[in-house]
């Protein structure tokens, strides 16, 4: 192993480290090796450390203070992640801010974050307009261009070859506040600390840089696909910058462009959502590019259906790990599919260090096979949701026998005899109807199971006579009309159990699904009760 590599791995395996004096550490260890890029740029790790250090001085000139968010809002970028790290850097946390949320929720996030600094990208800005800048609040407000941080020829960053104060970050230090993509109302901001991030991605970096170097491959090549607001992207991210590798960034997700891209850059990592592994898989030119770089592949934020799973292990090379678990924090679910094909039902075991319970409805522990609501318990668990002690103290469970404090995970589900995890369902999504439970994945599995539906879905609506009924959504492989959904739900119905009976089924175009793929039910709700009127 090479020196350099040498002295980063005694960096990442120590207890607690400070994520801006690994970057500044590996800005000088690899200086020539590319860091990060997008279609528009590509820096090298001398590049990144002194764009960091300008844009934490201007920062810090301009009075930020320690602990105070810095927004970010746009299209994942170069600049965007350099504002990212130089956030963090200049003592500040990053608070990335959702794309898809309204300008009223938008104000509302940099509000609760308390930012006085919004970096804006030109394309966000020009769909806002101009009125955005009273809209949205904070003090200074800076567009970011493709190739640069500001509109015209002068850069907002500090002079060449200027450093930010020192600035060395407690354990409890908020590291970024990530708001959860909630459809209504305003996105709960989830603070994660320096020891958090720590915790979540100092190993797996460590891991990454042992076994990529004795590769002799010249460091981790990741891709990303989703957005940088996102905690599934900083799966990808973070590691990859603290072992030394290059982060290439895609702005918006294309399968064909993602293949060229893996294929151009020899891409070793990526983390990818179910909604893009199927068009990946499905693209006519897949067979005509090179992945034999792919070395890993990570998947989380959304059902993982176990055919799918089946796919990519036939058709792309190198390892797959289903990471199931919370932006919260709680408990981390790992599945490394390739090695138990027979568990792809499941979303792996509790990962080292990470405890799971079941319990019951009235908060007692269940014994093992039993369905019930997951609780979760580990090292990587948030310092909370900002401004909310209220929904803080709901996503908390505490054992009666020992005092510990557990994440509500917010799933139903059950532990079998190997300890695999298998889910059953949300809390929130559970149906009650007649008295009964009744968990939708279940009736969203048998729907599946008939040739004519591509995809489904199933809600809970008010029923006189029940109190809830089962109502399905259906995405059809071939248009249909009442007769062929008539059809189909006495079919699904007839597999069914009595109490778990689908009394309306409608067919839809597509499921609506948030930018990282998750099913947006309430979404089908409202479908549902604009259908009432």
């Amino acid at each position: 192993m090479t020196e350099p590599f040498a002295e980063l791995c005694t960096d990442l395996d120590a207890s607690y480290g400070a994520f801006p004096d690994i970057i500044a550490a590996n800005a000088s260890r690899f200086a020539g090796r590319l860091a990060l890029r997008d279609e528009h740029q590509e820096l090298t790790w001398a590049d990144i450390g002194a764009r960091i250090e300008r844009i934490a001085a201007a920062l810090q000139d301009s009075g930020l203070e320690r602990g105070q968010a810095v927004a970010i809002l746009g299209t994942s970028s170069v600049n965007y992640a350099l504002v990212f790290l130089a956030a963090v850097r200049a003592g500040g946390v990053a608070a990335p801010l959702t794309t898809s949320a309204s300008v009223e929720q938008l104000a509302a996030m940099v509000r609760d974050s308390g930012a006085r600094h919004l970096f804006i990208d030109r394309a966000k800005h020009d769909d806002l307009g101009e009125g955005y800048m009273q809209d949205l609040g904070a003090d200074m407000q800076i567009v970011m261009l493709d190739e640069d941080l500001r509109p015209d020829a002068d850069s907002w960053m500090a002079a060449e070859g200027r450093l930010a104060l020192r600035h060395s970050p407690e354990r409890s230090d908020p590291f970024n506040i990530i708001y959860s993509s909630g459809t209504t109302g305003t996105p709960k901001g989830i603070v994660h600390s320096h020891a958090m991030r720590w915790r979540q991605f100092a190993t797996t970096a460590l891991s990454l840089a042992r076994s990529f170097e004795e590769a002799g491959s010249g460091g981790v090549q990741a891709l990303t696909s989703t957005p940088l607001y996102s905690n599934t992207t900083m799966v990808a991210f973070l590691p990859t910058l603290l072992a030394g590798g290059c982060v290439t960034i895609m702005g918006r997700f294309d399968a064909q462009r993602w293949l060229q891209l893996a294929q151009d850059h020899a891409i070793s990592l990526t983390m990818l959502v179910p909604v893009q592994y199927r068009p990946l898989l499905d693209a006519p030119c897949f067979d005509e590019f090179d992945l034999s770089a792919l070395r890993l592949k990570y998947c989380t934020s959304a059902p993982f259906p176990a055919e799918l799973k089946r796919r990519v292990l036939q058709r792309m090379p190198g390892a797959l790990i289903e990471i199931y678990g919370m932006t919260e924090g709680g408990v981390t679910c790992l599945l490394p599919a390739h090695e138990f094909p027979d568990k792809l039902h499941t979303v792996g075991r509790p990962a080292p260090g990470h405890a799971l319970k079941v319990i019951g409805e009235n908060d007692e522990v269940l014994d093992a096979g039993q369905a019930g609501q997951l609780v979760g318990r580990s090292g990587a668990m948030m310092t909370g949701y900002r401004n909310r002690p209220d929904a803080t103290a709901e996503a908390l469970w505490t054992d009666p026998d020992t005092g510990e404090v557990w994440m509500r995970m917010g799933d139903i589900g059950r532990i079998d005899a190997d300890g695999f995890v298998e889910l059953v369902g949300r809390v929130k999504d559970v149906i009650i109807s007649g008295g009964f439970n009744i968990y939708p994945v279940d009736l969203e599995a048998a729907l599946e199971q008939e040739p004519e539906i591509a995809e489904a879905a199933v809600i809970g609506v008010p029923s006189d006579a029940w109190g809830e009924t089962p109502v399905g959504f259906v995405v059809l492989e071939k248009s249909g009309g009442t007769d062929v959904l008539d059809a189909l739900r006495a079919r699904v119905n007839g597999r069914l159990g009595k109490t778990q009976r689908l009394s309306e089924l409608h067919a839809i175009p597509e499921m609506p699904r948030s930018h990282i793929g998750k099913l947006l039910k309430t979404d089908l709700r409202a479908n549902w009760t604009a259908m009432q009127d």
